[in-house]
């Protein structure tokens, strides 16, 4: 279980902590408390662009040794997108996953299955949340934030280390 932390500079109105949990096959983020939050309509799964403008569950994946990075987002209306680039915030494309995500709603948060076997290893991580209460709120969590305004590509949010294929 990873907490992941509230950017100083964007104070959550109700949302007191958000938790995300991972392996090689699903994310789970729950969200206190859920009913919070202004959760998108539920749509067909489908890649679509600027989920970040509203609630939105997000990794980001960086190879060690590489200055290339991928990112994912997932959305409580189950659409999802992602994302490869060459650099900080240079060369983005959209990125072809060998399954699309499945992404569901709980009673606390989202569940999204994910096959992330094509993404090289031993990677930093970055796990974060774009939030958007019901009263217009929005705030920025991560497992770790950079100086200054929210940067989830900041070399600095990706803070959890997976291990190479077969290391503890």
């Amino acid at each position: 279980m990873h907490e992941l932390r509230c950017h100083p500079a964007t104070p959550a109105s109700r949302v007191r902590s958000i938790v995300a949990e991972w392996n090689d096959a699903a994310f789970t983020f729950w969200v206190d408390p859920i009913d919070s939050l202004l959760i998108p309509e539920s749509k067909p799964p489908a890649r679509t662009d600027e989920l970040w403008r509203t609630t939105c569950f997000e990794l980001f994946w960086k190879p060690v040794g590489s200055d290339g990075y991928v990112e994912l987002n997932l959305s409580p209306s189950s659409c999802w997108a992602a994302y490869a680039f060459d650099g900080y915030r240079q060369g983005m494309r959209d990125l072809i996953l060998p399954h699309d995500p499945i992404v569901e709603r709980t009673t606390s948060g989202i569940r999204a299955a994910l096959d992330l076997s094509d993404l090289r290893r031993p990677a930093h991580v970055a796990l974060t949340a774009v939030i958007e209460e019901t009263d217009g709120t929005k705030s920025y969590w991560s497992l770790a934030h950079p100086p200054g305004a929210p940067d989830f590509h900041h070399p600095d949010c990706f803070a959890l280390k997976v291990p190479a294929v077969g290391n503890p």
